[in-house]
């Protein structure tokens, strides 16, 4: 009996991808914990708006004051989701402030423009470019970042000003387990001046370098509530790996800051004037698009004081 030949591969010409970067194929989609405790929701309507993060809230009036009884189901949403978004508001500064004080102490941020109180960002963009339109996490150069963030925006453009968000715990469970590894236990540096540098005059930076030095935070921080593991550096803020040579920790960061581009981990949200998002700063970054100038959008924020990431 004659055997038939063992098929030979066709030959292909030499070919290399580079060894760090984001590549095609399928990847973890979790929105939970494995252990979590996944039921509906009983005192409003939720309309997810993507596979992992982003919700939008239906059924409650952010004007009015949450009974205790909501602002446990909207937590659980908002760890659930990572963003929430109610449509069609058109909150009060008095209100806005109200609702996001159910998670707890206002912060202030004396870098940014503020509104009718201390505890009120005001966005106002038209012909000034933006600089919200790279992804980042808030305000993590303090030792205690934001836990979230309540945004209403008040004027919207004809086309474009859209918000995106992403989730960093599916950005960490999709890195290489060879990396995460490394990652256990680093730290890196967080400094205000790499995100503000360019939009700000050198004199003005020079007033809170003391009142904002470099702080360092995990790579990996673990979420206070769920417990699970999420990504913590961001482009706009962190600019070294802790006791890693310069050229590796360059090298590692910009592989970390990509993750946030995966649109799988990503919401897009399109606004009408009086929306609010509600989000998560302890499991998100987030990018404001800034295609609409000479427009005008105008936003303001009111953030909710946070823990020290461990």
């Amino acid at each position: 009996m004659t055997l038939a030949p063992t098929p030979v591969p066709p030959a292909l010409r030499e070919h290399a991808v580079p060894a760090d970067g984001i590549v095609e194929g399928p990847r973890i989609l979790r929105r939970t914990p494995a252990d979590w405790d996944d039921r509906p929701y009983e005192l409003f309507e939720l309309r997810p708006l993507g596979r992992v993060i982003g919700a939008e809230i239906h059924g409650i009036d952010l004007s009015l004051p949450l009974t205790a009884a909501q602002r446990a189901e909207v937590n659980r949403a908002l760890l659930e989701w990572k963003v929430l978004f109610f449509r069609a508001q058109h909150l009060s500064s008095d209100a806005q402030r109200a609702f996001a004080a159910h998670w707890g102490p206002l912060e202030t941020n004396p870098l940014l423009m503020s509104g009718d109180s201390a505890e009120v960002v005001r966005f106002d963009r038209g012909s000034v470019p933006s600089f919200e339109n790279v992804w980042h996490t808030d305000v993590t150069f303090r030792e205690r970042p934001a836990l979230g963030a309540v945004l209403q925006v008040r004027e919207v453009p004809p086309v474009g000003g859209d918000t995106l968000w992403a989730d960093m715990a599916a950005a960490y469970d999709n890195l290489p387990e060879e990396l995460r590894r490394r990652l256990d236990g680093a730290r890196a540096v967080h400094d205000f001046l790499p995100g503000f540098e360019r939009f700000t005059p050198a004199e003005r930076l020079a007033r809170f370098q003391e009142q904002f030095p470099p702080v360092e935070h995990p790579v990996v921080r673990r979420h206070p509530e769920t417990g699970r593991r999420m990504l913590f550096v961001n482009s706009s803020f962190t600019t070294r790996v802790v006791g890693w040579d310069r050229a590796e920790s360059d090298r590692v960061l910009r592989l970390l800051f990509q993750q946030a581009h995966v649109p799988e981990y990503q919401v897009r949200f399109h606004w009408q004037a009086g929306d609010v998002a509600f989000w998560d700063n302890r499991a998100t970054q987030h990018y404001a698009v800034g295609d609409y100038a000479p427009h005008r959008r105008i936003a303001e924020r009111v953030a909710v004081a946070g823990d020290r990431p461990c």
